[in-house]
């Protein structure tokens, strides 16, 4: 048997992040590239559901959510497989969070920035080349200009220094990254080796990822041996959905039919046409998996709380099981 599980599972990936504040502070000091003046020094947890103003908007959940003690905040999610809505999705997360600091009569000079850190274990830019010439490429850092790290902000068309603050959307292609050496030490370089490095096949951990107290401690959450069945049953679960939508990923055969060119545009519509309603339809089969998963747990007798931790189900869904 396995002795640890893949942190990039949505339970792991959020039982490392979402209830360590020790491990959170030093991922997003090492991704996000702060000047030690500027580094985070602790955080609350703020709920992941984002509720909208009316109920006709949409509703969102994302993986953790946290303020620091600056009033910066921070939303962290990790993806599996990419999307062509992806980014308008975290887009509309982002200026969600930005916007709910301001409530009647506060100054809009009281708004803090806000950071979306998004790892994608999947490639949605492959013929972007690095740029370590760039202007704006932080020269602390080696892996900043990198092709696997990409860092949008509000500028100014052709002068890229002029900068509007507020809006920060890092995302992250895992697939992409590879250490500078086998060496490297730094926490950038560590944490992502951990996301891309330990699963079930791992056997033996590079002393160097041992050597860091932070890592080791993320270690010691996703041993295996510290999950109940129930955890283990929706870990197995998560991966048979994301290895179905791996084999029908619409964006990908959407992809197949647009690069043909325009005179196969008649049978690209169409690709995109199924690709749509395919794309419901995962939704929807996701959401009967969760409830069939819930309806077995809670007939086990696991407590509501727990379900609803495994599942990402309500407590009021649950109970209606």
């Amino acid at each position: 048997m396995s002795k640890y599980l893949s942190p990039k599972a949505d339970i792991t990936f959020k039982k490392v992040f979402g209830e360590h504040k020790n491990l959170t502070i030093s991922f997003l000091n090492a991704l996000l590239d702060f000047e030690d003046k500027a580094k985070i020094v602790s955080i609350e947890y703020q709920t992941p559901e984002m509720f909208p103003e009316t109920p006709t908007r949409k509703y969102s959940i994302v993986d953790v959510r946290c303020k620091d003690d600056r009033g910066r905040s921070f939303i962290v999610e990790m993806q599996m497989v990419w999307n062509s809505d992806f980014k308008q999705r975290i887009l509309h997360n982002t200026t969600r969070a930005y916007s709910n600091q301001l409530g009647q009569g506060k100054p809009f000079a009281d708004a803090m920035p806000v950071y979306a850190l998004c790892l994608i274990d999947d490639t949605f830019e492959p013929t972007l080349k690095s740029q370590p010439d760039d202007m704006l490429v932080r020269e602390c850092s080696p892996y900043y200009g990198q092709d696997f790290y990409h860092h949008y902000m509000l500028t100014e068309d052709g002068h890229p220094d002029r900068i509007i603050e507020g809006l920060n959307i890092i995302l992250v292609e895992l697939p992409k990254f590879t250490p500078m050496s086998g060496s490297d030490k730094r926490m950038m370089a560590l944490w992502l080796r951990f996301l891309t490095e330990i699963d079930e096949q791992t056997t033996v951990v590079p002393k160097e990822m041992l050597n860091s107290e932070e890592i080791k401690e993320a270690l010691g959450i996703v041993e295996r041996s510290v999950y109940t069945d129930a955890q283990i049953l929706a870990y197995d679960k998560f991966w048979q959905d994301v290895d179905y939508s791996n084999h029908f990923d619409p964006d990908y055969h959407y992809g197949l039919g647009r690069s043909k060119g325009r005179e196969e545009g008649l049978q690209e519509g169409l690709i995109e046409g199924r690709a749509k309603g395919l794309k419901e339809g995962l939704k929807e089969g996701e959401r009967k998996g969760k409830m069939s998963i819930a309806k077995r747990l809670k007939e086990k007798g696991i407590p509501p709380e727990e379900i609803a931790e495994i599942t990402g189900l309500s407590i009021s869904e649950i109970a209606h099981l």
